[in-house]
């Protein structure tokens, strides 16, 4: 990852180093207990003890009902994610770095929780927001595991410390593989609020008990 988030607020160089580690602990600590945060490339993946079938990527559709929201809420912590066409619902745990730079995530132990990066935008600032979540562990589904049954014009609610709900619209799904994970598209500035959801997908490799895939939805602030 290597685009800022805030523009002028960190030297690009810096958010790039950051960014990398996001993704580098995302491919090994949600791979499950018993693996370290050691250096990896930009990818993201979960260790799960059941495979989710391959969705089409990318998938796009029309413009979600509704326009965009151009000006941003203030920054204010999230409470809670509502996805409810998934039926998906979580407290948001805020996921910061570690001494070494890697990015903390949700326990593997606890799969329908779910997080976001401090490090980022909050939900409904100008940027994109990003929340991460397990698609399974623990021998259980995790809290995004029908992430990929989202569809553009599908519904994403963030309750806010200040008692506003920031409502976004799905504008597309992506499957992508890891080693072509889209950082720039996930992580690059916006003109306005933006939201993306992350978790693993595709293939479940049982050799490296890894999935091959992110899936990412794409999402835009429509209400405040």
């Amino acid at each position: 990852m290597k685009s800022t988030w805030w523009r002028g607020r960190r030297a690009p160089l810096v958010l790039a180093v950051v960014l990398l580690a996001v993704l580098a602990t995302l491919a090994i600590v949600l791979s499950g207990p018993g693996e370290t945060g050691q250096a990896a490339p930009p990818q993201v993946a979960a260790q799960a003890e059941t495979s989710t079938q391959p969705s089409a990527a990318p998938e796009t559709g029309p413009e979600p009902a509704g326009g965009a929201v151009a000006e941003g809420l203030p920054k204010v912590d999230p409470l809670s994610i509502d996805v409810p066409k998934i039926e998906a619902k979580s407290s948001l745990v805020p996921l910061g770095l570690n001494a070494d730079n890697t990015v903390e995530v949700p326990p593997i132990t606890q799969p329908m929780q779910a997080g976001w990066y401090v490090h980022g935008p909050t939900p409904g600032e100008v940027g994109p927001s990003v929340i991460l979540g397990h698609v399974d562990g623990n021998k259980q589904k995790g809290i995004f595991f029908r992430l990929k049954e989202l569809a553009p014009g599908d519904k994403v609610s963030i309750a806010r410390k200040d008692g506003k709900t920031a409502e976004f619209a799905v504008t597309k799904v992506e499957r992508v593989a890891k080693d072509k994970f889209p950082t720039d598209a996930v992580y690059g500035d916006t003109t306005e609020p933006e939201l993306r959801l992350i978790t693993c997908g595709g293939v479940f490799d049982k050799a490296s008990h890894n999935y091959l895939d992110n899936i990412i939805v794409f999402a835009r602030l429509i209400a405040r």
